[in-house]
């Protein structure tokens, strides 16, 4: 993928992010561009799903600036409920509403931000549900659903608000084994469609087959940005050498 052919849709410019005395993120800059599928990966307490979540200001960004499609993430609510209305997220635990049943959880949200009737959104819905292998269960509720399929229903209510940048944090690492592969699956599928995906992961053998650019957090810095291929093969930074080594296993 050839970024000079591309929109940018997420530019982030030495952004820092400080918890008390600890700099989780030291000035970090990237820019993502429409289309692109990046894989984020490092060690566990690296910054990167801190950063992830500072782009649709879950996180409130301490230094530097983020802008979503032009729109710029500040004390602005106007401006933060236009992020977030393009920006769907996909969480490590699910956060489905265990009061609604799964219909309920994917119609929600199209029928409050966007303004969707029942009948366009539960529609919508359906569809979406089928298309993640799940529609027979939409009358169900959360607990009902193996973590897997839960995980599934989270990514169908994230795609039902047509975000143009869906951010996934760790999608696959609160999941049993077995059900791991059944996420990943729907992920594949996702990142042939277009649309822009930023994925924090363990899972070394999605980035490496279906990431347009994988980029490698230490220390709360960026370390390494490449194309797949280079990443895993050609690392420049020795601190990468010795993360691939310890993950080989896993592709």
């Amino acid at each position: 993928m050839n970024d000079q052919l591309l929109k940018p849709i997420i530019e982030a410019r030495d952004v820092e992010k400080h918890f008390g005395n600890f700099c989780a993120l030291k000035k970090v800059s990237a820019t993502f561009y429409e289309g692109q599928v990046t894989a984020i990966v490092g060690p566990s307490g690296s910054g990167k799903s801190t950063f992830l979540r500072t782009l649709n200001r879950l996180e409130q960004h301490d230094g530097g600036t983020i802008s979503v499609d032009g729109i710029e993430l500040n004390e602005n609510m106007k401006n933060l409920d236009a992020v977030r209305r393009e920006v769907g997220m996909v969480f490590q635990n699910f956060n489905l509403f265990s009061h609604l049943n799964i219909l309920r959880n994917v119609t929600l949200a199209p029928m409050r931000v966007r303004g969707a009737s029942k009948l366009e959104a539960e529609a919508k819905a359906l569809a979406l549900l089928e298309r993640v292998g799940l529609k027979d269960q939409a009358a169900k509720y959360p607990v009902q659903l193996s973590g897997g399929q839960q995980q599934r229903v989270a990514i169908a209510r994230a795609l039902a608000m047509d975000p143009k940048v869906l951010l996934f944090d760790e999608p696959t690492s609160a999941l049993d084994p077995e059900m791991v592969n059944e996420v990943l699956i729907v992920m594949r599928e996702l990142a042939h469609t277009g649309i822009t995906m930023l994925v924090v992961t363990h899972e070394m053998g999605f980035a490496r087959e279906v990431a347009d650019r994988v980029i490698f957090f230490d220390h709360g810095e960026i370390l390494e940005d490449a194309a797949p291929d280079e990443f895993f093969n050609r690392p420049k930074h020795e601190r990468t050498t010795a993360f691939l080594a310890q993950v080989r296993h896993g592709f």
